[in-house]
């Protein structure tokens, strides 16, 4: 064995040779003077955009979104949805499951039974909205500018920046859904072969629309934040200190980002799925059994729809059932 003195020795011999060919930068740049320059190439990088290939798939994505919408909420008014009023869980049917999964609000117990209330569109497609810029290549929001941009869809926000022309009907919010109950005048009118193919149509705008995102984040960049929600839809985030998830915030309350993704523009909210072999309302005992699908295919596949083949797997559409023992 080598002698703890040989041993510091040696390190600090090493120590001595990776210092002599090593390099020190200096920190003594002036800022001021490149800040000119850096000005400069972010204005020329912004003659690149918006790319003239990707302005067809933005209009498209606008025209699957309004379909989408318009879609969502004439199946609700014969399919309702219900929420839960202390979490964020809903489920796609008249009347709520019995799986305790509510997570509740800070003084209520966790694991609990949800309180079912009715569901809206809102619930099925949850809004997502972003700063709407000026430009793409703007200077950064700060925390007293806050008020002064506006709020729109993200989705809409990123095409816009794709070069696609904005309507009224684009920027306007998501519509309230109406009761589940409907005149009975409106139901013969809207038959059961019409409804199956608004859900036809439903579900290809769904499709139609997290592809086009999908491809646009490949070109244009967004942010979403590491700890809450938030979305940016540009080159780096705002900095308006509101986090609101005050655990992790720093002592600002500004936000962490990091890329964004589909999900993070067009969340897929998962509710449980109930299948024809599955009982009428599903209990906690089989909860291991049940599938699940997004809010959207859940609908959908209620109305008529053929869910896609990528969906068959998390939706357990071949599997067992449970057998819940009804003995006291």
């Amino acid at each position: 064995m080598v002698p703890r003195r040989e041993l510091c020795q040696i390190l600090l011999e090493g120590r001595q040779f990776c210092s002599m060919y090593a390099r020190f930068y200096s920190t003594k740049a002036d800022l001021k003077k490149l800040r000119p320059m850096i000005l400069k190439r972010i204005e020329s990088r912004a003659k690149d955009y918006p790319v003239s290939a990707m302005v067809p798939i933005a209009q498209e994505v606008l025209k699957a979104r309004t379909l989408l919408v318009q879609g969502v909420s004439t199946l609700l008014r014969f399919f309702p949805a219900a929420a839960c009023k202390f979490c964020s869980e809903i489920y796609v049917g008249e009347k709520g499951h019995l799986i305790q999964t509510c997570c509740g609000y800070r003084r209520r117990g966790k694991n609990r039974v949800h309180e079912w209330i009715n569901g809206g569109i809102k619930d099925i497609l949850v809004p997502v909205e972003a700063f709407h810029l000026k430009t793409m290549f703007q200077e950064v929001i700060k925390h007293h500018q806050r008020f002064d941009y506006d709020r729109i869809p993200a989705v809409v926000e990123l095409c816009y920046q794709a070069g696609a022309d904005l309507h009224d009907e684009n920027l306007q919010c998501m519509p309230e859904s109406d009761d589940a109950q409907i005149d009975s005048n409106e139901a013969e009118v809207i038959s059961a072969d019409d409804l199956m193919l608004i859900a036809n149509g439903t579900l290809r705008a769904w499709e139609t629309l997290r592809s086009g995102v999908q491809k646009l984040l490949l070109v244009y960049p967004a942010k979403v934040c590491k700890y809450c929600s938030e979305v940016h839809v540009g080159p780096s985030g705002h900095k308006a200190r509101v986090c609101g998830v005050f655990k992790y915030q720093s002592w600002r309350g500004g936000h962490f980002w990091k890329k964004a993704g589909v999900d993070d523009l067009v969340p897929p909210n998962i509710v449980w799925f109930p299948r024809p072999q599955d009982p009428p309302v599903l209990v906690d005992e089989g909860r291991n059994f049940y599938g699940h699908a997004p809010a959207v295919v859940s609908l959908c596949v209620q109305a008529g729809a053929i869910a896609p083949a990528k969906y068959h797997c998390m939706m357990k559409i071949q599997g067992q059932t449970a057998t819940v023992s009804t003995e006291l």
